[in-house]
C-alpha cells in the first residue's frame, strides 16, 4: 500500500512538502512536486498543515469509555448540589439499578457529603458518585451495603474507593468493547494514534479482544499494577515487547505503583500540612516501593510511580536512585526546585497531565497555599532538560491532547487569566511531549492533518484544534478529506 500526501505544510513554516507513505512508515519527504508517486493514491492536503500523530500516555480507558453514561457532577458547588442532581435523576429515571455518577472535587464544598444527603436523594436505590480525581468514592447506604459493608464512612478514600470502583464496569464484555470502539473512534477524530492505558486490573486479555477486530483505530501500551505484577513476569511480558497477534498495535506498557493519593481528596503526600493537619498519605513505606520496582526491573517491565506531592516525588526520586533504574513518575503536580533538577539527572520522565492544573487551581491556593509556584511545573523541567510526557489521566480530564497541549501553552481556560503564566511552555515543547514519532523518512506513518497552523492558535481555539485526518501506519482511521 502507498500514499503520496500532496501539498503539506509543517507548523510554523511557509514551505510545501509531499510525502510518500508505503507499507505504514514515511518513505520519503521532499519539496512539492519533486516526488515520484511510484504509483502510489496521491491525495492533495491543499496547504494543510501536518504533524505527527498524538499519544495520550496516561488514561483509564475503560472508565473513560464509560463516563459518557455516567451522571455529571463535575459542576456540583456543594454537596447539597450534588445530591440535588442526584434526585433529579432519579426522579426523571426511576428504577432500582445503581446509580454511577462521575465528577465531584469536594475540597472547596461548603458542607460535607453524608450518606444521609444522599439517601435522601435516592431513597433504597443504591448510588456511587465518583470524585473527579478518581480517588474517592461516596455512596449512599442502599450503595455501601452492596459494596462496603464493613465501612460506616460516607466517602471512600484511596484503596477503600479503589475497590468500589473497580466493581463499576460494564455489565458484559460486549457492552465494554462497544463502548471502548467508540472512545477510540473519538480520539481517532482529534489526532490521536497511540494511548498508554493505566486502567485498574489486568488488561492485557481486555486488549487483545479488542485488537481481534480488523483495523484497530489505537496502538496501546497497557499498564500492570502490583497485583498482577507477579503473574506479568511469570508470562514473560516486557515493556515495550509487541503482543503476539495484535501487528505491533498492542505492546506491554510500564508497571503503575500508586505511592500515595490526591490532592482534592487530601491524600497527596506532602511536606507541609494541609489545613486540618494532616500530610496525606503513603501507601508503601520506601522500602516497600523500592522492592516492587526493583522486581518489576528484574523482569524487564518500566516502573511508572504515581507521586503527586512534593514528600511523594522525593520519594519515588529516591527510590529511583537507589536502584539505579530509568523511568516514569506520573503526574509529579508538586515539586522541590531541587527535585526538578535530580528528574534530569537520574532519567526519570516526568509523566504530566496539563489539564490538572486548570482543574486543580483553585483548591491548589487553598490546600497548597504559598507553594503553587512549583505546582504543575512544566516550564522549570524542560529549563533542567527532562523529559515530559502529556496525558489526560482520562477520565480525570478528556482524553484529547489539544486540551494538554492548550493548557501547558496557555496555562489558563475559559478566560482566566494565566495560572502561574512563569510555567508556560513553548507550543513546540507541549506537542514534543505529545507525540512519539516525527515527520521524517523512516518514521511510522503516523500523521494528523489539520485544517489551521496549530502553532498560530491560543487559548479555545487551541484546545479544539480543527483535525481534519488522522492515519496510523499509513491507513486513515478519521478522514474528512475524501
Amino acid at each position: 500500500m502507498s500514499l503520496l500526501l500532496a501539498g503539506a505544510r509543517l507548523p510554523g513554516s511557509d514551505g510545501v512538502l509531499d510525502l510518500r507513505i508505503v507499507d505504514g512508515r514515511i518513505d520519503a519527504v521532499d519539496l512539492a512536486g519533486r516526488l515520484d508517486p511510484r504509483g502510489a493514491e496521491r491525495l492533495d492536503l491543499g496547504g494543510r498543515w501536518l504533524v505527527p500523530g498524538l499519544w495520550d500516555n496516561h488514561v483509564h480507558f475503560t472508565q473513560w469509555a464509560q463516563t459518557a453514561r455516567r451522571l455529571d457532577v463535575s459542576r456540583a458547588a456543594s454537596a447539597a448540589e450534588a445530591a440535588d442532581l442526584v434526585r433529579r435523576r432519579v426522579a426523571a429515571e426511576p428504577g432500582k439499578e445503581l446509580l454511577v455518577g462521575f465528577g465531584f472535587h469536594d475540597a472547596l464544598w461548603p458542607d460535607l457529603p453524608t450518606r444521609a444527603l444522599l439517601d435522601a436523594a435516592a431513597g433504597q436505590r443504591p448510588v456511587v458518585l465518583m470524585a473527579g480525581d478518581l480517588h474517592c468514592s461516596w455512596l449512599n447506604s442502599a450503595a455501601a451495603r452492596r459494596f462496603a459493608p464493613a465501612s460506616d464512612d460516607a466517602v471512600l478514600r484511596e484503596d477503600a474507593s479503589f475497590a468500589v470502583t473497580s466493581e463499576l464496569s460494564a455489565a458484559d464484555e460486549a457492552t465494554s468493547d462497544r463502548w471502548a470502539a467508540e472512545a477510540a473512534a473519538a480520539a481517532a477524530r482529534r489526532g490521536v494514534v497511540g494511548i498508554v492505558d493505566l486502567e485498574y486490573g489486568w488488561n492485557l486479555d481486555t486488549w487483545v479482544r479488542r485488537m481481534a477486530p480488523s483495523d484497530p483505530l489505537l496502538r496501546v501500551e497497557f499498564g500492570v499494577y502490583g497485583d498482577d505484577l507477579e503473574r506479568a513476569a511469570g508470562l514473560g511480558l516486557r515493556t515495550g515487547a509487541p503482543v503476539e497477534g495484535t501487528d505491533g498495535l498492542l505492546t506491554v506498557g510500564p508497571f503503575k505503583v500508586i505511592s500515595d493519593g490526591s490532592l482534592n481528596t487530601r491524600t497527596a503526600l506532602c511536606t507541609h500540612a494541609y489545613p486540618d493537619g494532616s500530610h496525606g498519605v503513603a501507601n508503601l513505606s520506601g522500602d516497600e516501593l523500592v522492592a516492587a520496582m526493583r522486581f518489576a526491573v528484574r523482569n524487564g517491565i518500566e516502573p511508572a510511580v504515581h507521586a503527586i506531592g512534593d514528600e511523594a516525588n522525593r520519594r519515588a526520586l529516591d527510590a529511583f536512585e537507589r536502584i539505579g533504574v530509568r523511568g516514569r513518575i506520573e503526574h509529579a503536580q508538586l515539586v522541590a526546585p531541587d527535585d526538578v533538577a535530580r528528574f534530569a539527572r537520574l532519567g526519570v520522565t516526568a509523566s504530566v497531565q496539563p489539564e490538572h492544573a486548570m482543574h486543580d487551581r483553585d483548591v491548589a491556593e487553598r490546600l497548597w497555599e504559598g507553594r503553587t509556584d512549583r505546582a504543575f511545573p512544566l516550564a522549570d523541567f524542560l529549563r533542567h532538560g527532562v523529559r515530559l510526557a502529556f496525558g489526560s489521566d482520562a477520565p480525570v480530564a478528556p482524553l484529547d491532547p489539544w486540551v494538554a497541549i492548550g493548557a501547558a501553552v496557555d496555562r489558563s481556560r475559559a478566560g482566566r487569566e494565566p495560572w502561574h503564566p512563569e510555567q508556560r511552555i513553548p507550543f513546540s515543547a507541549a506537542l514534543d511531549a505529545s507525540v512519539r514519532s516525527r515527520v521524517a523518512t523512516g518514521e511510522p506513518a503516523d500523521l494528523v492533518v489539520l485544517d489551521a497552523d496549530p502553532s498560530t492558535l491560543a487559548g479555545e481555539a487551541l484546545r479544539a484544534a480543527p483535525v481534519a485526518a488522522t492515519l496510523l501506519g499509513g491507513r486513515f482511521t478519521h478522514d474528512t478529506l475524501r
